[in-house]
């Protein structure tokens, strides 16, 4: 009875206690994602950087001149059309031309998620998918994922690791919202330059998952930013279209009413 009172007294003495788990371990866990959160962003604040830093995050607007191509299935058709764009932090407008004719003169204007088209027939709201397109375009785009994405505090940042990006060492970032839509950003691992951002989205009708990006090559220094000529897009790994930048520059003034609808229809119908 001495011998067991005596090794059930050591075995308590020996035991462990209930007590929390080693502070390592605990720290190790919570410090993984905060790492990798400010990986992210030192990525995307080196990417700003590579971009013009405070010049390009201060910019009021933007101007090209440049020619689109078509594609069909991921092959071009042969189709082009030169284009002239506004871009403002609140608005774009694109004036596009297939011909020397008015009539195959058209505008585009984007703003506050509405889209108008503008031809010799008069002023209509564009067609609800190719709107919808734009959008998201938009949402997702650059300038986006660092001027709003990145100063909301419920999103999150992720280190995606490197990876090659057509024949260059890509860095990878997602931005992800509280409301679970993504940006994934690739730049290049040596200038930090964007090369490409992308972001899936759900096809209202049939519910299948799509995945649309905007891929960035050709860069040129204009007005001190680096900025991209060569322009394509990508649906489900097809090329739909490609952007070939002309000229380009910034903080230009605006054509009078610029994005004023129907000031610029009454001048497209008129002519």
């Amino acid at each position: 009875m001495v011998l067991m009172l005596g090794w059930t007294a050591t075995a308590l003495a020996q035991a462990p206690g209930p007590s929390a788990p080693p502070v390592s371990s605990v720290s190790a866990s919570a410090a993984a994602p905060d790492s990798n959160a400010a990986k992210a962003r030192a990525a995307l604040n080196a990417m700003v950087q590579a971009l013009g830093g405070d010049r390009w995050l201060n910019t009021q607007d933007s101007f090209v001149k440049g020619r689109i191509a078509a594609f069909y299935e991921g092959k071009p058709t042969g189709v082009t059309v030169l284009y002239w764009q506004w871009k403002t932090p609140d608005a774009m407008r694109v004036d596009l031309t297939e011909g020397k004719h008015d009539k195959d003169n058209w505008v585009q204007v984007f703003s506050a998620h509405q889209c108008w088209e503008i031809t010799y027939q008069g002023l209509r709201p564009m067609q609800k998918d190719t709107c919808a397109a734009a959008n998201r375009l938009q949402d997702h785009s650059i300038e986006q994922a660092v001027k709003v994405w990145m100063k909301n505090p419920t999103t999150m940042l992720t280190y995606d690791g490197q990876s090659l990006a057509e024949r260059h060492l890509a860095e990878q970032v997602t931005l992800l919202s509280a409301d679970n839509d993504a940006i994934t950003i690739q730049m290049d691992a040596q200038t930090h330059l964007p090369l490409s951002c992308s972001w899936s989205w759900r096809d209202p009708v049939y519910h299948d998952k799509n995945v649309d990006a905007e891929e960035f090559d050709d860069y040129h220094v204009i007005d001190g930013l680096p900025t991209p000529f060569t322009l394509t897009r990508v649906h489900n790994g097809d090329t739909t279209q490609q952007r070939f930048v002309l000229k380009a520059a910034y903080n230009v003034p605006l054509p009078e009413n610029g994005f004023d609808v129907d000031a610029i229809a009454a001048r497209v119908v008129r002519h």
